[in-house]
């Protein structure tokens, strides 16, 4: 009766994606991505090596427009090369590869920053599902499990040894009127409160955040005020 309840609800669905997406991929691949970035910085040593962004940066768009080309979303997002495969055997596949690709992001003042980026995957399923009859997701209930997924996957990735300092997740609303470089400018941005972070922990210095910046916690609040799954009805909110 409880597990047909939370289906017509649909109560877990971000919830277990967010899970999903931990087990069956950032447990496996970010443990890996600190070598794999050295590795490309000592192949690449012309290259700026700011350690602090040697992780993956993964794309959390409550839209959940996902874009399959990243160079297509944003023309200062342009694909550089991939990092090193890492090859497994996983629920009956032979040498299941796991890749990354490594960008370079233009910002305003004509500065190329360099990172592994890519969205976040399961969003795709939260907008197939609001797309597919048979789902019944409205778009009121796709944010929802959205946010919802964000502040899980958060919570899992805090509790996680193996996934410690090698992601950061960069969760935003894209704004009511189109921006040609927002999403740019929003990875930018986190690419410099990593290099800021590089420099204070170099100097000993504590680094203070601007208080016009969205940052997590914040975003945190204005997601849930509760870790645990909500159901999707929106009415009386």
């Amino acid at each position: 009766e409880m597990s047909e309840m939370s289906e017509r609800s649909k109560q877990n669905v971000a919830h277990g994606l967010a899970w999903s997406y931990y087990v069956g991929y950032l447990k496996i691949v970010l443990p890996r991505m600190k070598k794999s970035m050295e590795e490309f910085s000592r192949a690449n040593p012309n290259l700026p090596a700011c350690r602090k962004t040697w992780k993956l940066h993964i794309l959390v768009p409550l839209s959940c427009d996902v874009y399959d080309d990243l160079e297509k979303a944003d023309s200062n997002i342009q694909y550089m090369t991939d990092l090193t495969e890492t090859t497994l055997a996983r629920a009956g596949t032979k040498k299941r590869v796991y890749k990354h690709s490594l960008y370079a992001i233009r910002d305003e003042e004509n500065q190329l920053w360099h990172c592994a980026v890519e969205y976040a995957t399961p969003l795709q399923s939260l907008y197939a599902m609001s797309q597919d009859e048979c789902a019944a997701f409205s778009r009121e209930e796709r944010l929802e499990q959205a946010k919802l997924f964000y502040r899980t996957l958060e919570e899992i990735l805090k509790g996680s040894k193996e996934c410690a300092d090698a992601y950061r997740l960069i969760a935003y609303e894209e704004p009511e009127e189109a921006e040609t470089h927002f999403l740019s400018r929003e990875i930018v941005w986190h690419l410099r409160q990593e290099h800021h972070e590089e420099i204070a922990v170099l100097e000993g210095n504590h680094l203070h955040t601007p208080s016009t910046a969205l940052d997590s916690a914040e975003l945190n609040l204005q997601i849930s005020v509760s870790d645990l799954p909500q159901p999707l009805r929106t009415d009386g909110f």
